[in-house]
C-alpha cells in the first residue's frame, strides 16, 4: 500500500495561488500554458578528486544531506593534460530534483539558505534566454545539513532550475511569484 504524502508548501503555493496570478498576468488563455519548475540540477565540481578519490565520497554524502537524494557522480568526457585530468576519471557529483524533493529544496534555498549569505544583496535577474535560471552558490555551509567536521575545503555549488518558460519575462515571473530574492534594478 502506497503512502500518500503531503505537497510541499511551495507546491501548494503554486497550486492555488500562483498559477492563476501567472495566468492573469502573463495573458495566457489556458491554464496549462502557465509556466512551472520541472526539475533542479544541483552540481559540484570537485577538482581535488583527481589526487584523492576519498574526497569525492565525503562531497557525495554532504550533498546527499543537503538535498535529501543520492547524487551521482560525474565523469570527464576528455583527457586534459594540463589539469592531469584523464577521459573518465571522476571529478563531481550532480543530482537532479523533482516533485517534492524539488520543491522542499528550493524552498530550503529560498528561505534558509540564502538569507545566511554574508553580505547579500539578491540574486542576478539574469536568465539563460530560455526561462531556466542559473544560480552559483560560492559556499554550501549556508545550507543548515552541511557538516564540515570531515571536509576541509568549503565547495561551492551550482543551481540550475529548468522551467517551462517560453521566455525569460515568463520565467522571470515564475520565480518571483515563488519568492526569490532577485536584486533591486
Amino acid at each position: 500500500m502506497k503512502i500518500k504524502s503531503e505537497p510541499a508548501r511551495l507546491e501548494e503555493t503554486y497550486n492555488k495561488n500562483l498559477r492563476l496570478q501567472l495566468k492573469e498576468s502573463l495573458g495566457f488563455k489556458n491554464i496549462m500554458e502557465v509556466p512551472k519548475i520541472e526539475k533542479i540540477v544541483v552540481n559540484v565540481g570537485v577538482k581535488e578528486a583527481v589526487a584523492d578519490s576519498r574526497v569525492l565520497d565525503k562531497v557525495e554524502n554532504t550533498l546527499a544531506s543537503i538535498v535529501g537524494q543520492r547524487p551521482q557522480r560525474t565523469f570527464a568526457r576528455k583527457s586534459i593534460a594540463g589539469f592531469k585530468i584523464r577521459e573518465g576519471m571522476p571529478i563531481g557529483v550532480c543530482v537532479t530534483l523533482r516533485k517534492k524533493r524539488m520543491f522542499d529544496f528550493f524552498d530550503k534555498l529560498i528561505n534558509l539558505a540564502l538569507p545566511r549569505v554574508r553580505d547579500f544583496q539578491g540574486v542576478s535577474t539574469k536568465l539563460d534566454g530560455r526561462g531556466n535560471y542559473n544560480l552559483g552558490v560560492k559556499e554550501w555551509n549556508i545550507f543548515p545539513e552541511a557538516d564540515s567536521t570531515g571536509i576541509e575545503k568549503i565547495y561551492g555549488l551550482n543551481i540550475t532550475i529548468h522551467t517551462s518558460a517560453k521566455d525569460d519575462a515568463a520565467g522571470f515571473e515564475l520565480l518571483k511569484g515563488f519568492g526569490v530574492p532577485f536584486k533591486k534594478k
